[in-house]
């Protein structure tokens, strides 16, 4: 299976996929963990450009998010599923959708189109949405702001805004989460999803 994790900053998903790839390899499976912008050296530095850089013109954001992505589904998601592995990364396509389609203004179907070939059209199983409050989620995320987390509140609410509205568009594959819980409470529902999609499939 392919998973990822998506919910705005300190939402509490990069713990969530931590602990979902420990329970897998609990169980025996060989899995791959990864996250975006990164996973991969190029990646990695073009995360520095899109965290850490100067201010950039929406499509400009949007085409490093995509060139990052399409790396590593070349270069790690689609071979770890080649070889029967299961994949689970922090941020994936939805972040694209969210924070430059919806929260930039340029579209959700201009961003899919965007990202499709570049991915070579690989989707997730299942997506995680972690919806958290906002207030808590900046209190949560307040020592490491980045350049798109210093965007302020109100781009915040925003991006959360814009999850929801595509976990409704999507909810075949977007499974929406109450993040405001006990962290293993959390992770024990996320469980409960995987299993009964592995069953399913």
């Amino acid at each position: 299976m392919f998973i990822t994790f998506e919910g705005i900053d300190g939402s509490g998903k990069t713990t969530q996929a931590e602990l979902l790839v420990k329970w897998l390899e609990e169980q025996g499976r060989s899995v791959v963990a990864t996250r975006e912008p990164g996973g991969t050296p190029l990646g990695e530095r073009v995360r520095e450009l899109l965290l850490d850089g100067d201010a950039m013109a929406p499509w400009s954001e949007a085409a490093l998010f995509v060139a990052a992505r399409s790396e590593l589904v070349e270069r790690v998601i689609a071979p770890a599923l080649a070889a029967g592995s299961e994949v689970v990364s922090d941020r994936y396509l939805d972040s694209s959708l969210a924070y430059q389609g919806v929260a930039r203004g340029l579209g959700v179907e201009e961003v899919l189109a965007l990202n499709m070939d570049a991915i070579r059209r690989i989707l997730p199983d299942a997506t995680f949405l972690l919806l958290v409050d906002v207030e808590a989620a900046r209190k949560r995320s307040a020592a490491a702001r980045d350049r798109i987390e210093r965007e302020g509140d109100t781009f915040l609410r925003v991006v959360d805004d814009a999850y929801r509205q595509l976990a409704e568009r999507f909810p075949e594959r977007i499974v929406t989460i109450d993040g405001d819980r006990h962290v293993h409470d959390i992770a024990e529902e996320v469980r409960e999803h995987v299993q009964q999609r592995a069953g399913a499939g």
